[in-house]
């Protein structure tokens, strides 16, 4: 089952590669924006809870999707970029075995 859904994954972060290529950006943005949803870990700072919400706002599809609609509605590319930059990071990350963050610590994701 990992296995199936690591390619799951990588089709996700494919999807994220395509839709990025519809924008009018540079390739360079991609590879300098794509680890930037990796700032939510400084919540940690702050403790189990707060590093938790942060790192999970970050690393939501379901946040990552509604910010990339919203650019589609608005037509504004920031904001489809934005969505497809926390999209593909995410897929990334999940491809990597790094999920969801419960409150007990960084450990704990919803993969196990």
């Amino acid at each position: 089952m990992k296995t199936s859904l690591k390619i799951e994954e990588l089709f996700m972060f494919g999807l994220g590669v395509y839709l990025f290529s519809l924008l009018p950006y540079e390739w360079w943005w991609f590879l300098v924006l794509i680890l930037v949803p990796d700032i939510g870990m400084i919540g940690y700072l702050f403790g189990n809870k707060v590093g938790a919400f942060m790192y999970n706002l970050f690393h939501h599809k379901g946040v990552a999707i509604a910010i990339y609609l919203l650019g589609v509605y608005l037509s504004s590319t920031i904001a489809q970029l934005i969505g497809i930059i926390l999209f593909a990071h995410s897929a990334m990350d999940r491809m990597m075995g790094y999920g969801l963050k419960y409150e007990k610590g960084f450990k704990f994701t919803h993969l196990g």
